[in-house]
């Protein structure tokens, strides 16, 4: 039969599922696929951060399921109906600002809402309706992997939804500084302040990173005065409140100050089972009660190492054989999980390869492609792979909005290169324990 009218779209879904459950999102049912013609598939998707993440993590898994299913090489394409329609996504044309792709799993939906960030939950939803009239801006705070990105990402996703009209930007501090500063290397500074200062909603994450960066501090305070006048909406996330951010400058304190601050606590026990049982959920997977209560109990209150244990989990059961139960998850735990280190940055990683070969920072970033640069840069690169939770994607647009197969090449030629080159093996060792040990 030809393939036209061949492809079983349940079964090519389960057989993702099963292959690659570390990707697999129970939104794949709402996806809307043709049947393949030409030895091509198309996919509808329901939105645009839907079809990034399709797109950023799952095009093979979709391709090598379809192959299975009907027999034949299909390439498969996902597309949202923005794009269907012709409407541009993002710009991210240097020297403007990059604007970096919103999670698909980062919705309000999917927010678990305790009392350790129900203020937070709050006052992010009242913002979405009275944008520049209430709470502004807004600065959350609280520790790495509590959720304050998420809550970021869910109000950006939340405005452009009720309005596509709106000019949403949301960036990480790092970003924003890394786009200024190669904004001023080039002298076409005037470009990316507008593309910053033309926003109706600005979100900027982890703002901490602005410490010690008086350049990108006085930049950030006259666009900060120029949306706050404008009657724009600003949203701002670090670490710690504006006042103990270290060299800060008192008059951005000042303004942070000017809305609301608010805390994220790390989340209680109750409230984790509640996060496990979310994330179970959002990956099609029912597991157990009594082991959700485990893994609560053993591992604290940090919402990325809860997700990180129960994604492991999950792939273990379904790709090892392993029964999903308690003593799987107690021997994950075991194995797997460091209760007493925080994670990584980008950042540090930058800063310790930057030091070790003796590369500017702004080269790392850059687009040379000279050994002597190129090679530090795979090794970053290769080393936020092995050291963070962050994705193909998400690395990429640290370094200047790098393509996710730019990132996975860097991974395997260091990989590769490292099993032949001793010297090399014993840089990258060196340089995971500078950092373990920082961490």
């Amino acid at each position: 039969m030809p393939i036209e009218t061949s492809l079983d779209w349940d079964q090519v879904l389960e057989t993702v599922r099963t292959d690659t459950p570390e990707f697999y999102r129970a939104w794949f049912a709402s996806l809307h696929p043709t049947q393949p013609k030409g030895g091509a598939l198309q996919v509808r998707v329901n939105d645009p951060a839907q079809a990034h993440y399709l797109r950023a993590n799952c095009r093979h898994a979709f391709a090598d399921a379809a192959m299975k299913v009907s027999g034949h090489l299909v390439t498969v394409e996902f597309s949202s109906p923005q794009e269907l329609n012709g409407e541009p996504l993002a710009t991210s044309q240097p020297p403007a600002l990059t604007r970096m792709p919103l999670s698909a799993d980062y919705t309000f939906e999917q927010f678990v809402v305790g009392a350790s960030n129900r203020l937070a939950h709050a006052a992010c939803g009242a913002v979405c309706n009275q944008l520049g009239n209430l709470y502004n801006p807004l600065f959350i705070h609280g520790a790495s992997g509590l959720g304050k990105t998420h809550l970021l990402q869910a109000v950006c996703a939340e405005v452009t939804r009720g309005n596509n009209d709106s000019c949403v930007l949301y960036t990480p501090c790092e970003t924003f500084v890394n786009d200024f500063v190669r904004a001023l290397a080039s002298g076409q500074w005037q470009p990316f302040r507008e593309s910053v200062r033309r926003a109706d909603l600005l979100v900027i994450d982890d703002v901490q990173f602005l410490a010690n960066r008086e350049s990108s501090q006085e930049e950030l305070f006259h666009t900060f005065n120029t949306l706050y006048q404008g009657r724009k909406q600003i949203i701002l996330s670090a670490d710690s409140a504006p006042s103990d951010i270290p060299t800060l400058e008192d008059r951005l304190v000042s303004r942070f100050n000017w809305g609301l601050v608010v805390q994220i606590d790390p989340p209680t026990r109750e409230t984790r089972q509640a996060i496990l049982h979310k994330k179970a959920r959002l990956r099609g997977v029912e597991v157990p009660d009594e082991v959700i209560d485990y893994i609560a109990e053993h591992v604290p209150g940090n919402v990325r190492l809860l997700e990180g244990t129960l994604t492991r989990l999950i792939t273990e059961t379904q790709l090892g054989g392993k029964p999903l139960n308690v003593q799987t998850a107690r021997e994950l735990l075991a194995t797997h999980v460091n209760h007493n280190q925080r994670p990584l940055q980008i950042s540090e990683i930058l800063e310790a390869v930057s030091k070790h070969f003796g590369v500017r920072l702004q080269e790392l970033l850059g687009r040379k492609r000279n050994r002597s640069v190129s090679q530090p840069r795979q090794i970053t690169m290769y080393l936020a792979r092995k050291l963070t939770p962050l994705s193909l994607e998400e690395i990429g647009m640290h370094f200047g909005g790098r393509d996710h197969s730019t990132v996975l090449h860097a991974e395997r030629t260091i990989e590769a290169e490292r099993g032949t080159n001793p010297e090399l093996a014993q840089t990258l060792a060196h340089l995971t324990q500078l950092l373990l040990t920082r961490a």
